[in-house]
């Protein structure tokens, strides 16, 4: 992997100068790893104002020695590269930023300053003109040993575990985000600190944990991942409503506990490489068993689980500060992914009611959810004929109206019609339309809805709030279908 020429002449500019130039930190370990770094980082013994003298179009806003210089790569991850003087850090007393920040002249008092081994790794920049043979004359500077830890797969502090994990409380929940990004272990020792510390993230602010569980979930190992935070004592701080299923068994429909179901379940979404909202969603989906079961052993239940799943899921996510559209997209995706479905039970009206109910822009992640939450249950099948048979039903149905919105008459039709001022028998006219056009989508045409517009419009209020009424009350027959085996199971009529 070639280091990138904006960084080769950046570090140019410096040698010319007569200063130093390395890049650090995570592209180093990347670049390492032959993967193509997320950013590049770059440090020099020049002081910020020295780097603002050689780079006119630069930003220094921060009390850390950070100068941004704009280098005009068309790539955003070069577009701007932050170059840092050399630095030591002391004292953190709130756990997160340091006391004081110190500049100094190597590489090699930088690097102590930082918390693993692998990031603690340096690549100087040559100043030779030709940049190809500046390129391959990169040197590693390596105080730590991060090569060889990388080379063994080992997450490891520099230096003291303890006082890494104490200067930032955060880095507890790094050293396992890596491990699961990279598909590392964590150092012994450096994992007894961790156990050790672990409480100190309750100090850390939610948003800087939200960003770390974030990166972890999105890891190729966030199953893994998911293990070590609960077994080193950091999910109390994160997620503790995940942690009462880790001894919840469950009926003989499941092989695992409610907390083995929801991480395997996680598993198959980050192993198919699918979108964040459907990894969280797959891990929280059974978060409300626990306070649901009734029971115990084979025969144990868990009514409603998705109902208090769903709302318990929206309360760790807004604690966590994640955003309110990432909260309601994965509390409705646990709500609702408890559908049932059987070929030649449910008709093509069921399949539109139960699109319009869980919502169109829904129904794609809900369908991975229910993949995830099999493989989960140890089943060897993901999707099922019974799953692709909804799907063919679902893909058939797609352009079929399903909400009011979707009726080729609307409410102004509807009060021009019948002559009406705005008001709920507009709504009750509506809502029974909808219902009928559901059943038999053939029905929403203008000629038809119109006449039965006048149909509905001579009712009484009475008759007609009645009937708007048993339009809303039809029983969705995913829901029917699924009450009926229960109702059988328990022999209730």
């Amino acid at each position: 992997m070639k280091i990138p020429d904006e960084i080769i002449r950046l570090g140019a500019v410096l040698h010319e100068a007569g200063f130093e130039a390395h890049v650090v930190g995570g592209c180093v370990r990347d670049y390492l790893l032959g993967k193509e770094p997320y950013d590049w980082d770059m440090a020099t013994d020049a002081l910020p104002e020295d780097i603002m003298r050689l780079f006119p179009d630069s930003v220094y806003e921060n009390a850390f020695g950070t100068v941004g210089v704009k280098t005009g790569s068309g790539s955003p991850m070069l577009a701007v590269v932050e170059i840092t003087t050399y630095r030591t850090e002391g004292g953190y007393a709130d756990m997160r930023h340091p006391d004081a920040v110190t500049f100094v002249k190597t590489i090699e008092e930088d690097l102590a300053r930082r918390d693993f081994t692998v990031n603690a790794m340096a690549l100087s920049i040559s100043n030779e003109a030709n940049e190809a043979d500046a390129a391959n004359e990169a040197r590693l500077v390596d105080p730590f040993g991060g090569e060889a830890d990388l080379k063994m797969g080992i997450i490891r502090a520099v230096g003291d575990p303890d006082a890494r994990f104490t200067e930032d409380a955060l880095r507890l929940m790094r050293a396992v985000r890596f491990a699961a990004q990279l598909g590392f272990n964590v150092e012994e020792k450096t994992i007894s600190a961790i156990k050790r510390h672990a409480g100190l993230l309750e100090a850390v602010a939610k948003e800087r944990v939200r960003d770390e569980l974030s990166k972890l979930i999105m890891a190729a190992r966030a199953a893994d991942g998911i293990r070590m935070a609960t077994d080193t004592g950091l999910m109390p701080h994160v997620m503790p409503e995940l942690l009462e299923g880790v001894d919840c068994g469950q009926n003989k429909h499941h092989i695992y506990t409610v907390f083995e179901h929801n991480v395997r379940a996680l598993d198959y979404t980050a192993g198919k490489g699918y979108a964040f909202e459907v990894r969280l969603a797959s891990l929280l989906h059974d978060v409300g068993k626990p306070r649901t079961k009734r029971g115990d052993g084979h025969d144990s239940t868990f009514y409603n689980h998705e109902v208090v799943g769903a709302k318990m899921a929206a309360m760790m996510l807004d604690r966590l500060h994640f955003p309110k559209k990432t909260v309601e997209h994965v509390a409705h995706l646990v709500r609702w992914h408890l559908f049932y479905y059987n070929v030649g039970e449910v008709t093509e009206a069921g399949v539109r009611r139960f699109v319009r109910k869980v919502g169109p822009e829904y129904v794609e992640d809900l369908l991975k959810v229910r993949e995830a939450d099999r493989i989960g249950s140890g089943v060897p099948k993901a999707v099922p004929y019974k799953l692709r048979h909804l799907m063919f039903m679902i893909e058939k149905v797609k352009a079929d109206p399903i909400d009011t919105r979707m009726l080729t008459l609307d409410g102004t039709d509807v009060m021009r019609l019948g002559q009406l001022a705005p008001g709920r028998k507009v709504g009750w006219i509506l809502g029974i339309l909808l219902e009928e056009v559901l059943d038999d989508p053939a029905k929403n045409g203008e000629e038809a809805l119109a006449a039965r517009i006048a149909e509905l419009n001579a009712l009484s209020d009475q008759e007609l709030m009645a009937l708007a009424a048993k339009a809303k009350d039809i029983k969705e027959e995913f829901e029917k279908g699924a009450e009926d085996e229960i109702k059988k199971k328990f022999k209730v009529s």
